[in-house]
């Protein structure tokens, strides 16, 4: 968890002295993104919220998201966490919208993915998607690890 927080206090203060705004929806990871953003001292001056969209109810109740856009997508999937940091600039006014969606383990999820597959996405000045697989069954270190990877895709997006 040490180098999570690390990862998000570098984040953090390029955030504050850009005067930008995050928001984050994660499913797997299961609030561990945002617990890193948040452990920032100061952290109100870029996190304006976010939420773990576990299931498709949360899905519907959390992003609002219309059932359309989601014809043809799939959960776990890199168009679908794209969709979902999308979601996230646009109904919070943020700058980034930074999500997770995958199946931690210890087994797959029902689409077919294995324990260890996660989608992670960035969404904001730049735009970027990534399919992760740790080909690990151990449900807490996939979770760390799906945090760990969209928070390195946020910050590789912050010096684009």
């Amino acid at each position: 968890m040490k180098a999570l927080y690390d990862m998000a206090a570098e984040i953090g203060e390029t955030l504050k002295a850009r005067g930008e705004k995050i928001a984050v929806a994660e499913s797997s990871s299961g609030g561990l993104i945002s617990a890193a953003l948040l452990s920032v001292p100061g952290a109100s001056a870029y996190y304006l919220g976010g939420a773990v969209v576990y299931t498709a109810k949360a899905r519907v109740l959390l992003t609002d998201i219309p059932r359309e856009a989601l014809e043809g997508v799939r959960s776990a999937s890199e168009p679908y966490a794209l969709l979902l940091a999308r979601n996230q600039v646009e109904r919070y006014g943020a700058t980034w919208g930074l999500s997770e969606t995958g199946a931690a383990g210890p087994t797959g999820n029902p689409y077919g993915d294995a324990a260890g597959h996660t989608c992670v996405a960035v969404s904001g000045p730049v735009e970027a998607v990534l399919t992760i697989e740790t080909g690990s069954a151990d449900r807490a270190a996939n979770m760390e690890a799906f945090a760990a990877a969209a928070l390195e895709l946020l910050k590789r997006a912050l010096v684009k």
